[in-house]
């Protein structure tokens, strides 16, 4: 599996760190074939503040022009998922849980949903993860994410044609300009970019998440989620701003 290059220092404050390596182990624990289902960074609990790192609360962009966010960007909570197109984790959360939760807490104005591509298997990875950034650009990622995380997909691999195909898919309509930008320099910046800012936390497989500076490693259950937001919400009420 990638790990970050030496050429790419990472500075951090000492609670970033200490998540960081919380988030390192979890993630092993999560994803290891003998791990339980319900292993996550710590147990999430309903106490607002088990767990949380104020600092990783920074990492939530809140751009309200990010075409690869879903939800108010003033939402209370932002989660923040870091996730490669060819993990089945991610599949899975993808399908059987991410739905739910924008029905829950997304349409009801509580969540925001941010994507990180976090690529780490390989160049087909990094091609899905540009691509994923290019749909994007025509308002088309969560239809190309949809696509890309259905039953079966990612087994047809990720070349240039099969990209383009779920490009077409998602709905895009310039594929010209879908290809291009693919390609392009901005498309390599952006993944870089939230590369980097998953090395920073310590992610070390995907799915990892951050929500509002909670770390929950793996593609836990939708009451572990739930759990994790309800207590956010909470822990949000009465801060300036929160819910505006």
């Amino acid at each position: 599996m990638p790990k970050p290059s030496k050429s790419k220092p990472v500075v951090i404050v000492a609670g970033v760190a200490l998540a960081a390596t919380l988030l390192g182990l979890a993630s092993y624990a999560a994803t290891k074939p003998s791990a339980p289902s319900g292993s996550s960074v710590a147990e999430v609990s309903a106490d607002p503040s088990a767990g949380v790192y104020p600092e990783l609360e920074a990492y939530a962009r809140r751009d309200g022009a990010d075409k690869l966010a879903l939800g108010r960007a003033d939402a209370p909570v932002v989660l923040i998922e870091y996730a490669d197109f060819k993990c089945g984790f991610c599949g899975k959360f993808a399908r059987d849980t991410e739905p739910a939760l924008v029905k829950k807490y997304v349409d009801a104005g509580t969540l925001r949903i941010e994507w990180r591509n976090f690529p780490i298997f390989g160049e087909e990875s990094e091609a899905a993860a540009r691509a994923s950034w290019a749909a994007g650009q025509q308002g088309r990622f969560w239809e190309f994410h949809k696509a890309a995380y259905a039953p079966g997909a990612k087994e047809q691999g990720f070349g240039k044609e099969r990209l383009t195909a779920l490009a077409k898919e998602a709905g895009v309509a310039d594929l010209a300009r879908f290809a291009r930008d693919a390609e392009g320099s901005a498309a390599r910046e952006a993944v870089r970019r939230d590369q980097e800012q998953g090395y920073s936390i310590g992610a070390t497989s995907t799915p990892s998440f951050l929500v509002n500076g909670r770390p929950i490693a793996g593609a836990q259950s939708m009451e572990a989620f739930t759990q994790a937001i309800d207590a956010a919400a909470k822990a949000a009420e009465g801060k300036p701003g929160a819910g505006r």
